[in-house]
This record gives structure tokens, sequence and C-alpha cells, in this order.
């Protein structure tokens, strides 16, 4: 149940960011590159924080305070540094944001949102079952077959 919850405290939020972000960028005054890159430097310290809370003050036991000083020391291997590098910040980071971003100032927010945010997870569930071998299941199938045919609808030529 904390996990729903989270996620749709997640989806909450970033369905009224980008309401006041394609506000903004229609304005025709602020392009998707700066705003992406004040979002990402307004976000960095409240992130920062989080993650000084929850490793000092909570101590929550999800985080690893030697994840960074290598395997001997009980942290993370080079690949998994190079996966949280490249995939998680490069790819999803920023090139996810670069391409949303500029979605967002050319498009509509209620066609952009649907696919990018559909495509994503129908993305996440086949890759799931392709390269880490989780369970494909028929109504997993179906789930993501329905949601990309809403999608469609929502989105298409009206």
């Amino acid at each position: 149940m904390q996990a729903i919850l989270l996620a749709i405290g997640a989806g909450i939020c970033w369905g009224i960011g980008e309401l006041f972000t394609k506000s903004v960028l229609h304005t025709h005054k602020i392009g998707p590159i700066t705003a992406i890159a004040v979002r990402s430097t307004v976000a960095l310290p409240v992130i920062w924080a989080a993650y000084f809370i929850a490793m000092h003050v909570v101590k929550s036991g999800r985080e690893n305070p030697a994840w960074y000083r290598g395997v001997a020391a009980g942290g993370a291997d080079t690949t998994t540094i190079l996966k949280l590098v490249l995939g998680s910040g490069l790819v999803a980071g920023a090139a996810a944001m670069i391409f949303f971003y500029a979605a967002l100032s050319v498009g509509e927010i209620s066609r952009i949102k649907p696919i990018a945010f559909t495509l994503a997870p129908a993305v996440a569930v086949l890759l799931g079952w392709l390269v880490l071998g989780e369970a494909m299941t028929v109504k997993k199938a179906i789930g993501v077959g329905l949601i990309l045919v809403g999608v469609l609808t929502l989105t298409g030529k009206n």
C-alpha cells in the first residue's frame, strides 16, 4: 500500500509540475532547456537534503552509506555505478527530460504527458520481462495493451 501511495504522490506532483512547466514554456520567454536547468537546480538541494535525512536522521535501512566506496567497503561495484550514472542519470535524468520538455514546448500537455508517461511503464514492463526475467503474465500483457489503447484514444486526432 505504501508503494501505491508514494506512486500516487509522484503522479500528482508530476501532473501539477508539468502544468506549470507547460504554462511557462508557452510564454515563449523561457525555453525547454532553461526550464530543465532551473527544475534540476531547484530540485537538487532538496534531493540532497532528503538523502542526508534518510542517511543520518532516519537511518533508513534502504540506503547504503558505503554505496560509492566500492565493493571492498560494502558498496556498489563498477557496473552498478555505471548503470546508475548512465542509465538513470544520463538516459532517464537528462535525455528523457530534454525530449519531454522539448515536446511540451511545441505540443499539448493533454497529448504529450499521456504519451510519455504511458510509454515509460509499457517499456518498463517489457524490459523487466526481457532483460530482468520478471514474469510476463496475461494480466500484465492485457494491462499494457489496454493502457496503450487508452492513450491512443486520448491522444489521437479528434
